[in-house]
């Protein structure tokens, strides 16, 4: 069987916010996906991604370049 909760870690703990229809003692696997680190992942990509892309549009050679394609 497999059930998808939600959770918050508190103190070392994962408590799910809504109740868990298992016996005592049934064995589970978990897999932890955490929203939070996932966005902050994300927006590191994003910053970074915009740097790079500025650091490269905002080169000196390539106005030098358009001003000999002018020519």
């Amino acid at each position: 069987m497999t059930t998808v909760v939600d959770a918050v870690y508190e103190q070392g703990w994962l408590k799910p916010l809504t109740p868990l229809v298992l016996p005592e003692h049934t064995r589970v696997q978990v897999t932890v996906t955490s929203e939070l680190s996932d966005d902050i992942g994300r927006q590191e990509w994003l910053a970074q991604s915009e740097r790079m892309l500025l650091k490269a549009w905002d080169n000196p050679a390539d106005d030098i370049y358009n001003e000999l394609l002018k020519g």
